[in-house]
């Protein structure tokens, strides 16, 4: 006879009313980080035309995605070592002074390295608040709570736009930025005043080599994926020692986390099938997801001419997609206790809607684009917060900070490559259909392709020069879109091999053996 399930003792459940309260903070939380990825992007254009630096937008991205999701894994071991509470207020006031310091950026590599302190806050902000919840929800419940963090991302996404395009066509981008700090104050105060604030008292040892190998390595891969091909040749001797330096510090790494007395990543997780299956699925989601959204905003604005406000209106069906099917699986994960379904259907989704996008050109209508972004949209809402539950249901207590951190941490660094590697095909990509579209048209002075301008100063080229380079800007992005596709259809591939074990209705998480 099978032996019987122990789950480790939480103390007392949570009351309803201080649930709730602790809730709002955590969205609150999840609001703050939500909001930047999303407001920024109506913004990118302006930002590279008034920074002169188009071949590098990708980097305000992929720096914010990168820190990040290094620090996530750390963020979750800290939280699991000495309670949650002060960490996830620490990330919030990380966050508030990198947003302060992007705003008052003057130039490209000041903003790419503002954003980077940016993501170590939102790094925090986001495993924080996937595992408190967790500290008070039992995972048959948590689908709904998840669920509406997923609508949260959903509803800043489209906020986020609306917001960051005002902003840039009343009064300038530096206050896309400045916007997080009332936000992140009114964070604080109330995670101050309702967040459970139990503190270990045993002694712990930070695994520091861990985490600055697992970072070293995870910025080597995403320079290499990034700069070779474009900045410098594959053969280069500066990607063959991106490429050394990385298998290395991998290496060294797996290594370390062996002998570590409490391992920033625990090499044992990824002998749970669950663990390694939502990685996986997690890493190729966010590639295809973050390597092509980041340039839908660009394909509004520059394409198609609209304003930076009207780019963040037309963005309204990828947003209400993602808003409906986090909810609406959320409910049904909850009623059901089941959840496999969702990350297949949501993965083939995702595979359309991105072939979809792919079709877009200089003529596609308002309309069409309009579905083409819902579809995507259903799909991703089927997927992100579906594949936390999993794994949060899958592990023990003591593991729970950090393997909700490094399956965060997988998808993550998948968007980190993602954008890296359609940043550098676009580059080149762009650079081809540049000269070939622009080829014999007189180009006015101090304008080059390479560089780009902001939409606004698009508008005032010829109207040979601006068609020329709206249709080598479409073709560009029909590549990345197109490349997009088989990523998906990669993560599709994986969702069939998630096992699925039914969903507890227990807080408490089966104790290792």
């Amino acid at each position: 006879m099978a032996s019987p399930e122990v789950f480790e003792s939480r103390g007392a459940p949570v009351e309803p009313q201080r649930l709730a309260l602790i809730f709002v903070g955590l969205l609150l939380g999840m609001l703050l980080a939500g909001l930047d990825q999303t407001i920024v992007a109506t913004a990118l254009p302006t930002i590279a035309g008034d920074l002169h630096g188009l071949s590098h937008l990708a980097w305000i991205v992929t720096a914010y995605l990168l820190t990040s999701t290094v620090s996530t894994p750390l963020w979750g071991k800290l939280g699991d070592m000495y309670g949650r509470k002060t960490f996830f207020q620490v990330s919030i006031v990380i966050f508030l002074v990198g947003s302060m310091l992007s705003g008052l950026s003057g130039s490209m590599i000041e903003l790419i390295l503002f954003r980077a302190l940016q993501g170590i806050g939102a790094g925090g902000l986001i495993v924080g608040a996937q595992t408190i919840i967790a500290d008070v929800v039992s995972p048959r419940d948590r689908g709904k709570y998840q669920g509406i963090f997923g609508a949260v991302f959903g509803v800043t996404s489209v906020i986020g736009p609306l917001i960051g395009g005002f902003i840039v066509q009343n009064i300038s981008w530096h206050w896309i930025f400045y916007v997080n700090v009332p936000v992140g104050i009114v964070a604080l105060i109330v995670t101050s005043a309702v967040l459970p604030n139990a503190l270990s008292r045993v002694a712990h040892v930070i695994d520091y080599t861990g985490t600055a190998l697992l970072a070293g390595a995870a910025a080597a891969l995403v320079l290499l994926t990034s700069l070779a091909g474009v900045t410098y040749a594959w053969g280069s001797w500066q990607i063959l020692g991106l490429g050394g330096a990385a298998a290395v510090m991998i290496v060294a790494f797996l290594a370390v986390e062996r002998r570590a007395a409490e391992p920033v990543l625990p090499l044992s997780l990824f002998r749970n099938s669950i663990f390694a299956a939502t990685s996986a699925i997690g890493f190729v989601v966010g590639f295809g997801m973050f390597g092509a959204i980041t340039y839908l905003p660009q394909y509004m604005q520059v394409v198609r001419g609209a304003s930076p406000t009207d780019s963040g209106l037309e963005l309204l069906p990828l947003m209400a997609g993602l808003l409906l099917t986090s909810i609406v699986s959320g409910i049904l994960i909850t009623r059901w206790g089941r959840y496999k379904i969702f990350p297949i259907l949501g993965t083939a989704l995702m595979a359309v809607g991105l072939y979809l996008l792919s079709l877009m050109g200089v003529h596609t209508s308002v309309l069409a684009s309009g579905v083409y972004m819902f579809v995507l949209g259903v799909g991703l809402g089927g997927v992100m917060q579906v594949l936390i539950i999993a794994v949060q249901n899958a592990v023990a207590y003591q593991d729970l900070g950090v393997a909700t951190a490094g399956s965060t941490f997988f998808r993550s660094i998948g968007g980190s490559f993602g954008t890296a590697v359609f940043g550098a095909l676009f580059a080149a990509a762009f650079s081809t259909n540049a000269a070939q579209y622009l080829r014999g048209l007189p180009l006015p002075p101090g304008f080059t392709a390479a560089a780009g301008a902001s939409p606004a100063a698009l508008k005032t080229l010829p109207p040979p020069v601006y068609a020329a380079y709206t249709h080598a800007f479409a073709a560009t992005l029909h590549s990345v879109f197109l490349t997009a596709v088989p990523i998906a259809l990669a993560a599709f591939v994986l969702s069939w091999f998630l096992r699925e074990i039914n969903l507890r209705r227990t807080v408490g998480t089966k104790a290792s053996p």
